[in-house]
């Protein structure tokens, strides 16, 4: 017998593109023997080399058949790829659509109609009073972490505002070298090895994970189980939500626009910048201090307010740069900047 002079990868395809069974390739019959040529003789049969197989197709314009496929792959589409962590993808954009769409329509426009209204001491008052009555819930948690170090700073920070403060009305600790901070048991749970679960989006929370959200309600549980009336009282637990969320709305709309306006997916650029925030924050309640979370608390010591008209006015701009026009908020990047409140990275609620 003589030897095939190409591979055996070769033959067989030859043989399939024969017969049919290469899918997605053009099937294409060998040219038919010449008719003019002699008949080979015994000797010429048994010692002739085939042809390779690319030599029997007839020239399509390709070199090889084979390497010419008739049908293209469907390049992968959004949904086909499911983000690490994020499992509820779909759901969480379009509760993200919603949150905006509200927020755009009718959160915001309220929020500005509270700042135009409302002084700003008046609002940083406020604020202050609900910020000291979440010192004892960060005080538990201190202790829940074995952090006693931390729980007597939160401690003596509680015990300044609540007497010389006025209830909390003035932030006199943060003066004597103990600032706000937030802390709650989605921290302690970390800390302890309970993993984020997934990431999960809802209509005025805000950005968040299972372990975090789960968290939050536990801390909210706190004082109207341990104090009672009247925390336990929907005329409380209401206007307190409603305000905090306006405040948090005002107080993060810089921040939010310079981290959303001209994002190419704002969702996951919230997503990817809430998750390392989180991780930097669960970092620092093992105990690493180098971990520092990628934002400002927007509550913490908030932007004095612009002048109001009549006031000193801005420098003009550079005579060869056009008048930048003002810039609206993004349609796609109404949501607040995350914001540490009770120990999880929230947006607000209202």
């Amino acid at each position: 017998m003589g030897s095939f002079s190409g591979t055996g990868s070769e033959v067989v395809i030859a043989l399939m593109l024969a017969s049919g069974k290469v899918t997605g390739q053009e099937v294409v019959a060998p040219a038919p023997p010449p008719t003019t040529l002699p008949a080979p003789t015994a000797v010429q049969t048994e010692n002739a080399t085939p042809a390779p197989a690319s030599a029997l197709a007839p020239a399509t314009g390709t070199a090889n058949p084979v390497a010419a496929p008739t049908t293209i792959a469907r390049p992968p589409q959004r949904g086909d790829v499911r983000t690490k962590g994020d499992p509820l993808e779909g759901f969480n954009r379009a509760m993200y659509r919603l949150h905006t769409g509200l927020d755009r329509a009718i959160f915001r426009p309220v929020a500005f109609g509270y700042k135009a209204v409302v002084p700003k001491p008046v609002r940083s008052g406020i604020r202050n009073i609900f910020n000291n009555l979440l010192e004892p819930i960060v005080f538990l948690n201190d202790l829940l972490q074995l952090r006693p170090k931390r729980a007597v700073k939160t401690f003596a920070r509680f015990l300044i505002n609540s007497t010389a403060g006025i209830g909390g009305l003035l932030d006199l600790a943060k003066d004597d070298g103990l600032p706000r901070r937030a802390n709650g048991f989605g921290n302690t749970l970390a800390r302890y090895g309970v993993g984020p679960g997934p990431y999960i989006f809802l209509p005025f929370f805000g950005p968040s994970t299972l372990r975090d959200l789960a968290a939050g309600q536990a801390d909210g549980f706190v004082l109207p189980l341990s104090i009672g009336n009247p925390f336990d009282r929907l005329e409380f637990q209401l206007p307190r939500g409603g305000v905090t969320g306006l405040d948090l709305r005002i107080e993060s709309d810089a921040q939010l626009k310079a981290l959303l306006d001209g994002a190419a997916d704002p969702y996951a650029t919230l997503r990817s910048v809430y998750l390392q925030n989180r991780a930097a924050e669960v970092a620092d309640a093992r105990g690493d201090a180098a971990a520092q979370p990628l934002l400002d608390d927007p509550l913490a010591d908030p932007e004095p307010d612009p002048e109001p008209d009549g006031g000193p006015a801005a420098p003009p701009q550079a005579p060869s740069e056009p008048p930048a026009e003002a810039t609206p908020a993004s349609p796609d990047a109404p949501p607040p900047a995350p914001q540490a409140m009770g120990g999880e990275c929230s947006i607000y609620v209202a």
